[in-house]
């Protein structure tokens, strides 16, 4: 079984060190330099452009991030570096910049964002940028059919499903995906405890981050129940926010 101690070794900080999009915002070079600067994993976000480059956001729709109106997929990866983030200096980044900004630090949690009939290339698009990458990064998804994927197009990359719900017809879905090659569980922390993070923790002993911490509640919940914690909001060297 691969070693991924590393995973669990130090907080994950979502969608990098940003403070709520407040000065330094979400996804943006300016995060992943702060959470590298303190030592944090760093879990970001990736799209297609519309010229096939991988580029780093969280969200489908460029509104709530860039103030502009259209799609991600419908920008090229020239046209969204032009774009600024929440009026700031920082651009959209592609993942290239990512990993030249990071250059193995600090891990990296790279979550593929699927969006049907715009995502035909994306995990080979993000394996292939991977290959030569010199530091410890994984790749995860919600979306089963690009997990479906991961072992084809992005092999020996440590590999995760990230998941949330705690209904039966939900953990079943899940259940469902442990034959597809993943190693580890990015689980919402709001429906822990239940019987498939159990299982895949207890009987198949693979590790457990959480999302998204923002309290003290739930950094209790991770570690009853997971292994390490993706947060935003406050300092895990200081006291969380209550």
């Amino acid at each position: 079984m691969t070693d991924l101690s590393w995973l669990t070794a130090r907080p994950i900080a979502h969608r990098g060190l940003h403070d709520l999009n407040k000065t330094c915002w979400e996804n943006t070079l300016s995060a992943f330099e702060r959470a590298a600067q303190r030592g944090f994993a760093i879990e970001c976000d990736v799209h297609l452009s519309a010229d096939g480059d991988v580029v780093v956001f969280h969200d489908d729709v460029l509104k709530r991030l860039t103030g502009t109106d259209g799609y991600i997929w419908q920008r090229t990866a020239g046209e969204l570096a032009a774009l600024r983030i929440g009026g700031t200096a920082d651009h959209v980044p592609t993942l290239a910049e990512l990993l030249r900004l990071v250059d193995g630090r600090v891990p990296l949690v790279i979550e593929l964002k699927g969006i049907p009939g715009h995502d035909d290339g994306l995990v080979a698009k993000v394996g292939a940028a991977l290959k030569g990458y010199d530091g410890k990064v994984a790749i995860m998804s919600f979306d089963h059919w690009l997990i479906r994927d991961f072992a084809k197009h992005a092999a020996g990359i440590p590999a995760g499903l990230t998941a949330s719900g705690d209904q039966d017809h939900e953990l079943e879905a899940h259940f469902s995906m442990l034959a597809h090659g993943i190693s580890f569980v990015s689980y919402s922390v709001m429906h822990l405890p239940n019987r498939f993070i159990g299982f895949v923790r207890e009987k198949l002993a693979m590790p457990v981050i959480t999302w998204t911490v923002r309290d003290q509640d739930a950094v209790k919940r991770t570690f009853a129940h997971g292994d390490q914690m993706t947060f935003e909001g406050f300092d895990p060297g200081a006291t969380p926010v209550a």
